[in-house]
C-alpha cells in the first residue's frame, strides 16, 4: 500500500498566502459579482490566505473594513459597484487607515478611474477577467510594501 509520503512533490514550497510564523495574511474582497469575489476567494485561498469578509458594494466595504480594522492585510476592491463605488470606498477607507492596501479590481477600459485610485492611494490593480498568476503576483506585490 503506497501512501503519500512515498512521492515527494516536487514543486514543495509554502503557501504564499501565509507569514513566516506560519499566520495566513487576512483579505476582505469588494465586490458586487459574487462570481468575482468567488473567483478571487478561491484563488487566494487555495494558496493559504484567510478571507476575513466580503462586501458586495463600496458602504458595505468601508463598514466591514472599519469592524474587521487592523485585522485586514490587504483589499481586494472593485472600482464599478451600486450605492458606492470603489473610487470613493477606497477615500474613505485611507482616511480612516492612510497605511491600508487596498488592489484595485477593474474591468478593461477603466484606466482613467486606476491612476484616480492610485493617486488616492491604491497600491496596485488588477484588470478582469482575473488571470490567478497576475492576481497572486500583485496582491503579493501590495503586501511586501
Amino acid at each position: 500500500m503506497t501512501n503519500m509520503y512515498d512521492f515527494p512533490s516536487i514543486d514543495e514550497r509554502p503557501a504564499i498566502g501565509v507569514r513566516q510564523d506560519g499566520s495566513p495574511y487576512r483579505v476582505l474582497v469588494v465586490d458586487d459579482s459574487m462570481f468575482v469575489t468567488k473567483q478571487i476567494s478561491q484563488i487566494l485561498t487555495s494558496e493559504g490566505f484567510e478571507i476575513v469578509g466580503t462586501a458586495a458594494d463600496g458602504q458595505e466595504g468601508v463598514e466591514r473594513y472599519k469592524e474587521l480594522y487592523p485585522k485586514v492585510d490587504v483589499v481586494t476592491m472593485d472600482i464599478t459597484m451600486p450605492q458606492m463605488d470603489g473610487v470613493t470606498a477606497l477615500e474613505q477607507i485611507m482616511e480612516f487607515d492612510k497605511n491600508a492596501r487596498v488592489v484595485m479590481i477593474s474591468a478593461l477600459g477603466k484606466q482613467d478611474l486606476v491612476k484616480k485610485s492610485l493617486l488616492i492611494g491604491a497600491k496596485n490593480y488588477i484588470v478582469k477577467p482575473l488571470d490567478r498568476k497576475k492576481v497572486l503576483e500583485r496582491i503579493l506585490m501590495t503586501l511586501e510594501h
